[in-house]
């Protein structure tokens, strides 16, 4: 594949008809790694045609479930190939410094297990439609059928895996799909392209662009497109949603990220409750939208569990670095945007709350941030509020369960929470009140291909993984049969 082949349509890989392009850098040592083309209004019409035709009239319009799944599985394996899984690993160091020794043992198989996972409904998507006793002369029924043309657009961090979350459950229901991943992370899914091709999906069933905004609202707009997923920031997805209803009123499903709480309670396993706001909100250096940062401990252990937490995430700059190397578990931010982005909150943050631990760019090279903490920031400051995506922890304390769960509902967003506690009935009855979807007891929440997954509020509309996420590719329709003709 040459190196400017940036977009792969009915099975092939081609250059793009636009100037437009990304430079995309090393996040860990600022090297340019390429550059890469933007696809435009060409090639978002190319790529929806292909889709189309092989929704309509190509092979994949005849493919039983059972093929449809076969193909599936092949993606699966292909993936799990030695020499595949490091060069998608690397694609994704390189572009935005995802450690490899998380992409290549951890987010690797589980985007193999996505396609496996959902490969088992392929042949069983159709089934989900009901009988109902003849009433009035007439038999009823209902089916369920795929929308036809789906599209995805995805975010810079696990890129993978989200465009699995996203496109396997859209062809396990029999739709063709065009995906678009993030302008600063386009490699890994381009090493994908050509693993859907040796898979023995025909062509036009999966298209792959790289692009910017611009090449997202052409697809949130395009007419032809039926149904679109966004995994991004909250101004984009209101933008989709407009663009969506504007023009042919596609269908669509948002995740919009989160400003998760994390409530440790005074019977809380501490060993247990630090490693999860420790280790488990470090994860990809915060990038994550169900990162737990807003954290609130009871004030009776306070004092203790945050002394610990601050030498948890001053250790925790030793397993920071060359994303590259083996021992590596947390690496820069995505490039120097987020870097700078980041580096304002915490500066705001300085004036707004007590800076516990680190709070300054880490090495003069590189998109790294020292993990942070801040100590009871205002209710109404930027770093308690907004979404920062990064390694950034406001810290506060309550005194009751109830004022808990008020502070933790206090955010527009619901993607997440945590709850640590040894009360399985407090575990219980807290989940039931936190304005949340998905909610980690006793661990920082980690999505699964079984369990539904997305947020109330302002996180987002609908669900992915799970049953729920193939029922989103498909529509019911209600058939009813004259009995007396």
């Amino acid at each position: 594949m040459a190196a400017q082949q940036f977009h792969f349509i009915n099975d092939e890989f081609i250059e793009g008809s636009s100037t437009d392009q990304y430079e995309v850098y090393n996040p860990a040592t600022e090297a340019l790694v390429g550059s890469a083309n933007l696809a435009r209004e060409a090639e978002v019409d190319a790529a929806v045609s292909a889709a189309r035709a092989a929704f309509e009239t190509g092979p994949w319009s005849t493919y039983t479930g059972a093929q449809r799944a076969a193909c599936m599985l092949k993606l699966a394996d292909l993936l799990e190939i030695p020499s595949n899984a490091e060069e998608i690993s690397k694609a994704e160091v390189a572009a935005m410094g995802q450690p490899y020794a998380i992409m290549r043992n951890m987010i690797v198989a589980t985007c193999a297990g996505t396609w496996r996972y959902y490969a088992g409904w392929a042949d069983k998507a159709q089934e989900q439609g009901r009988n109902f006793a003849e009433e009035g002369g007439f038999w009823r029924m209902t089916t369920y059928e795929p929308y036809g043309v789906c599209a995805g657009i995805g975010p810079w961090n696990v890129t993978i895996l989200t465009m699995a979350w996203k496109m396997a459950p859209a062809l396990a229901a029999g739709n063709t799909f065009v995906f678009k991943a993030s302008e600063k992370s386009p490699y890994s899914t381009l090493v994908l392209a050509r693993l859907f091709k040796e898979a023995g999906f025909p062509s036009g069933v999966v298209n792959i662009l790289s692009g910017d905004g611009k090449t997202g609202a052409l697809m949130a707009s395009h007419m032809d497109i039926d149904k679109i997923s966004f995994t991004g920031s909250g101004m984009s997805g209101r933008k989709v949603v407009d663009a969506a209803n504007k023009s042919n009123m596609k269908k669509v499903t948002l995740e919009l990220g989160g400003k998760s709480p994390s409530l440790v309670f005074a019977d809380a396993d501490i060993e247990n409750a630090l490693n999860g706001n420790s280790q488990g909100f470090l994860f990809n250096s915060g990038q994550a939208c169900i990162a737990a940062s807003r954290l609130f401990v009871h004030s009776s252990i306070a004092e203790k569990f945050i002394e610990g937490l601050k030498a948890r995430f001053e250790g925790a700059q030793g397993i920071m670095g060359d994303p590259s190397e083996p021992n590596t578990m947390l690496g820069p931010l995505a490039d120097t945007k987020q870097l700078e982005r980041v580096l304002g909150f915490i500066e705001a943050g300085k004036t707004e709350a007590k800076l516990l631990v680190g709070g300054e760019r880490k090495s003069d090279k590189g998109a790294f941030v020292q993990p942070t903490i801040f100590l009871n920031p205002g209710k109404e400051s930027r770093i308690y509020k907004e979404e920062i995506f990064g390694p950034v922890l406001s810290v506060l304390t309550f005194e009751t369960e109830e004022e808990a769960i008020k502070l933790a509902n206090d955010t527009s967003y619901g993607l997440s929470a945590c709850i640590y506690t040894s009360s399985t009935s407090r575990a219980l009855r807290v989940a039931s009140k936190i304005k949340a979807g998905t909610i980690g007891i006793n661990s920082a929440y980690l999505p699964d291909n079984s369990t539904p997954f997305g947020g109330y509020k302002q996180s987002g509309n609908g669900r992915e993984l799970g049953k729920d996420g193939l029922m989103a590719y498909m529509q019911e329709k209600s058939i009813k049969i004259n009995m007396g003709v």
